[in-house]
Parts: structure tokens; sequence; C-alpha cells
């Protein structure tokens, strides 16, 4: 049993965001003030969480709610092998002028794929580290990457890799951009 519009598999994005923090179920189960045997039934599917437990479970993951949330179930057969392009779940807020669309069926895996669609005009102001491996290609349009201290200027085809650097980008060009992106392990 799930709440009612989350994505089927949310027990194993749960889970994957858990341990992706390093985080143990008694952690958890002691910042929601819940029993860890409940926390671990949500996590396998057989509870369910509702919207006040799943935006503080989005707090502490440092991922925004609407992970949690996403279009119709898969086709029969094709949960966990199939993203339709209809059905990618979006991720994170276009605050900076970045859309990303979870490409991966779920979180369970290694890595994470995701589309990623920079706005024209539109940059990322302050540098972000994480302790990640990330390799992208650019699509579409046009993108100045900075990662440490050098300076790129990207078109479509190239590629890209950061591994833990601090970096940031920007499209200060007057046509959206899109980039195909894997983070290893996933962030979201």
């Amino acid at each position: 049993m799930t709440v009612a519009g989350t994505v089927p598999n949310l027990g194993d994005d749960l889970r994957a965001l858990r341990k992706t923090r390093g985080l143990t179920l008694t952690d958890v189960a002691t910042h929601l003030a819940c029993s860890v045997g409940w926390l671990s039934q949500v996590e396998r599917g057989q509870s369910s969480a509702g919207i006040d437990t799943l935006k503080e479970l989005a707090t502490l993951y440092d991922v925004p709610v609407s992970l949690f949330f996403g279009p119709a179930p898969a086709r029969a057969g094709e949960t966990g092998y199939v993203v339709r392009a209809a059905d990618r779940r979006v991720l994170g807020s276009e605050t900076a002028g970045l859309t990303e669309a979870l490409l991966s069926p779920d979180l369970t895996d290694d890595f994470e794929l995701l589309h990623c669609s920079f706005a024209p005009r539109s940059k990322l102001r302050a540098p972000v580290q994480r302790d990640t491996q990330e390799v992208a290609v650019l699509t579409s349009g046009a993108l100045d990457l900075e990662i440490g201290p050098h300076r790129f200027s990207l078109a479509v085809g190239d590629s890209f890799r950061i591994r833990g650097e601090p970096y940031r980008w920007a499209n200060p060009h007057p046509d959206p951009a899109t980039a195909i992106w894997v983070i290893a392990p996933p962030v979201y």
C-alpha cells in the first residue's frame, strides 16, 4: 500500500536514499520519531508513509518532495526496466533555470541517469561540490562549465567528467541546452 500518486517503487527509492546518505534505519527512525520496524516496512512496501512523513524524509535526504511522486505506473511488464519519455519523474526545482528528469527507472542502482534542461540565460550562481563521479554529454545548445579552476565552452556532442571537484554551469545563450548526465553514487 502506498500514498496515492506516489511512485510504485517508493520504498526502494527511500532505502536507496537512506543508504546513499550513510544513515541507518535507527538514524532515520529517531529523526522521524517512529519505530525502526515501521520504517523497515515502508522501505519494503508493506506500509505506507503519509505526506507529512514524506515531507520530513525529503528534508532529511535533501531532495524535493516531488521526487516521491510521479506519473502513472509503468505499463505492464515495464516497471524497473523502461521509462517512457512522458513518464519521467522531474526532480528538483527550476529556480536556477535547471530542470532534471530521472531517466533511470528508480534510485536503486549505483548511479542515476538524468535528462538536464538548462534554460536560456541561466546559471548556477554558487559552485556545487559533491562526493561523486559525474559524466555528461551535451545533446543540444551550448553550455559554459567551470570545474575547479578550469573553464570550458561546450557544444553539442561534447562530454565532460567531474570527480568530486567544485563545479558550476552557465547557459548565457538565447537558446536552451540539454545534457544527459550520469551521477554515481546517486544524489537524489
